[in-house]
């Protein structure tokens, strides 16, 4: 089936305001995801129910945020980045309104799951974007600012979410991002070039989306992309899931739990900026070799101190700025490479890649509860598989 990639019908600035413009849009679904988290602790008993159904609300958000990729990059690697882009904010935002003016957890799960839904399509048409407009080692220096400001993003709308429910009421948070959808939504229009519409495939829109994930699959290269992406996703929401509890056995509170868990974001942010400075020089499979090598550095360290005794929260959080760090230096060029392998499926790409990437992270963040922590032991052998995963992929990678 003939493909075209997507033109930009003018030679756009690739400046500031641009790359500022696609880090807005990029960051809101995961922005959308965790700001009302502080909410959850009290939904229960504001609606009356159990804490099993507030949960539903935030794995509603995460199954439509990631299944609706599937639908939006196809799309828009046939009808262009804008319209599918904007469409999903009009939907991101009446759900957010929706959100606000819910009475009941039935209302409040059906919203999140809409919102999910529509903030899809930032981030995948975001990504496709950087495809389009970017090429070499600046894409990959985009994709590196993408991953801090992504970084970045569930420490600060939680922080941001809470101080708001606390002074606002938790309806405010889902008025911000109503008003957030609004503004991004002016900004797209404004601000991101056109793209010529692709020449479309012959036949019907779901025949050329099948075809155009059956091409994926059929290349090694992208799975292979694809499989060191799932692999760090997982073994960071495994951390995540499974450092409260550790850290729970270490005397540790739910007030104390942040500071710690914020070793990883931190340092991961700190190594998408050094490889927004190396990638030109080093090279994109040299770069991805150090972020491997830190990645499993940390977490050996980490079960080393945990086989030998060591039962200390500073004893799991230090040697994670290692792996923080390791995958600020992965991940940037993996994404750069799942988009770049057919750039005329970068939509396509993208939307995979997403996917797997909230798959993975959801099965980690699940095995993790199968296995008792009294320690950090189990958490790390459980990371480490999943490091040791990614690890073999970019092997094969290299060989290719």
């Amino acid at each position: 089936m003939p493909h075209t990639p997507a033109k930009v019908s003018a030679h756009p600035p690739h400046g500031p305001w641009l790359i500022a413009n696609l880090l807005a849009q990029i960051s809101f679904g995961l922005l959308a995801m965790t700001l009302c988290l502080p909410s959850m602790q009290e939904w229960g008993a504001i609606f009356d129910t159990n804490q099993a159904d507030v949960q539903l609300t935030f794995s509603g958000y995460v199954v439509a945020y990631g299944v609706l990729q599937l639908v939006y990059g196809p799309l828009s690697d046939r009808h262009g980045r804008k319209p599918i882009l904007m469409l999903g904010l009009v939907v991101a935002g009446l759900a957010s309104v929706m959100a606000a003016l819910a009475s009941d957890i039935t209302t409040l799960t059906a919203a999140r799951v809409l919102q999910g839904a529509g903030s899809a399509a930032s981030m995948v048409v975001g990504r496709s974007m950087v495809q389009d407009l970017f090429s070499g080692p600046q894409r990959t220096r985009v994709m590196a600012y993408i991953g801090m400001a992504l970084g970045m993003c569930p420490p600060l709308a939680t922080l941001i979410g809470g101080q708001i429910h606390v002074r606002l009421g938790w309806q405010t948070n889902f008025v911000l991002l109503a008003l957030l959808a609004v503004l991004l939504l002016v900004a797209a229009w404004l601000g991101l070039p056109r793209v010529v519409k692709p020449i479309p495939a012959d036949g019907h829109w779901l025949r050329a989306m099948l075809s155009a994930y059956a091409r994926l699959l059929g290349e090694p290269r992208f799975l292979l992309y694809v499989a060191i992406l799932a692999a760090t996703t997982a073994t960071f929401y495994a951390f995540l899931a499974g450092a409260p509890i550790v850290l729970k056995g270490y005397g540790i509170g739910p007030d104390g739990i942040g500071w710690f868990i914020m070793a990883v974001p931190v340092s991961y942010i700190l190594g998408n900026f050094m490889t927004s400075r190396l990638i030109a020089q080093a090279g994109e499979s040299r770069v991805m070799a150090w972020g491997q090598a830190m990645t499993l550095g940390g977490l050996v360290v980490m079960l080393a101190l945990g086989l030998g005794g060591v039962q200390t929260a500073l004893a799991v959080a230090l040697p994670l700025l290692l792996l923080g760090f390791g995958h600020g230096l992965l991940n940037p060029p993996a994404l750069a490479g799942t988009v770049g392998v057919l750039p005329a499926l970068a939509g396509s790409a993208a939307a995979v890649a997403g996917l797997m990437q909230q798959l993975t992270g959801a099965t980690g963040g699940y095995l993790v509860g199968l296995v008792p922590h009294e320690g950090a032991v189990n958490l790390g052998w459980m990371m480490l598989g999943f490091a040791l995963t990614g690890a073999t992929a970019q092997f094969f990678l290299r060989r290719r």
